[in-house]
């Protein structure tokens, strides 16, 4: 009987494939949105909806084995109320995942790094630091305040 050869065991490859320096970031210097700024940006948003998607699901593995009935009733408070925390954290990094794939949307478009008020380019300082990010600077502050005068009617 013959034995199989041994198979090599790989790992998955990442959806974040990048052919940019590591230390590549984007410049003013640079015609915005050029397609390598756009492959920064896209690869930087994929890396940050793989390690949402990793966490969530470490979170879920952590979540099923600790669901661990607990005989004191303060104790199982305590383990509900860090339950529901650890829940409402993963909720919002489910919204972010949608914020994501929305900018993921827009870099297909071509709309990604313009407000969506002015039509400006947001900036890349802004754009590095919230690649979510859908209005400038100005528009965003703009965006608060009106939202603090409604709120404070």
């Amino acid at each position: 009987m013959r034995k199989k050869p041994a198979s090599k065991k790989t790992t998955p490859k990442s959806k974040v494939e990048s052919d940019l320096d590591e230390d590549y970031r984007p410049s003013d210097d640079e015609e915005f949105m050029n397609e390598r700024q756009k492959k920064y940006f896209r690869n930087k948003l994929l890396k940050w909806k793989e390690d949402i998607i990793k966490e969530t699901r470490e979170t879920l593995d952590g979540l099923h084995e600790d669901s661990v009935q607990h005989a004191d009733a303060a104790d199982r408070a305590t383990s509900e109320t860090d339950r529901s925390l650890i829940l409402r954290a993963r909720d919002r990094q489910r919204k972010l995942v949608g914020k994501i794939n929305a900018a993921l949307s827009r870099l297909d478009d071509g709309t990604y790094g313009y407000c969506e008020e002015t039509g400006e380019a947001i900036g890349l300082k802004r754009l590095d630091a919230r690649p979510i990010a859908t209005l400038s600077l100005e528009a965003q502050e703009r965006h608060e305040r009106r939202e603090r005068v409604y709120r404070n009617e």
